[in-house]
């Protein structure tokens, strides 16, 4: 167990502080991720624009989900998958994709499993995808701007899924009912 402290609104340093507020407004909790995150306030606050930006996406729920749960299972996030698919839940995803998502089965469609395939390329390969990567992922009837809005969701999870496995954060209580391990 690593020894990162999980901060709460009396804890945390005084510029973290109102982003602790804001988490507990938005979630009606202070999230494991974001207790750690506030012992370096900017991180906390880079992290929840980021979200917010990816919420503003041209994404729809179903689609933002792929890409967050592609990248969290791809990472092996213990924390991430289980939150996301109570988000998830709370986006009105259906089951048949959040399943599949955790389970790395086929999506019940062709437009998001080429999302999923896209957003794997981009980040198994660092972002040095190949012209048939792109072309499929035309294709399927997405465009530049996608294409950039998988990298903007791919620096978030980066954030938080390299400071889960750094920090050891518990997962919440609100999703321990989505307990995940990655398939061998």
């Amino acid at each position: 167990m690593t020894d990162f402290t999980l901060h709460d609104e009396t804890t945390a340093p005084e510029r973290a502080k109102p982003l602790l507020e804001n988490s507990l407004k938005g979630f009606g909790m202070i999230p494991g991720l974001h207790a750690v995150m506030a012992e370096a306030p900017t991180v906390l606050e880079g992290y929840q624009k980021l979200h917010q930006l990816v919420l503003d996406s041209s994404f729809d729920n179903d689609e933002t989900t792929v890409v967050w749960q592609t990248i969290n299972v791809e990472h092996a996030c213990h924390y991430c998958v289980p939150a996301h698919t109570g988000i998830a839940k709370s986006m009105k995803v259906s089951d048949d994709i959040i399943n599949a998502l955790r389970d790395e089965t086929p999506l019940p469609s062709e437009k998001l499993e080429a999302l999923r395939t896209f957003t794997l390329a981009v980040t198994r390969k660092r972002g040095e995808v190949n012209r048939e990567d792109l072309d499929a992922f035309y294709q399927a009837g997405y465009e530049h701007r996608h294409v950039l809005e998988v990298i903007l969701v791919l620096s978030q999870k980066v954030m938080s899924n390299y400071i889960n496995h750094i920090a050891e954060t518990p997962v919440d209580e609100a999703f321990q009912k989505f307990a995940w391990q990655k398939a061998k």
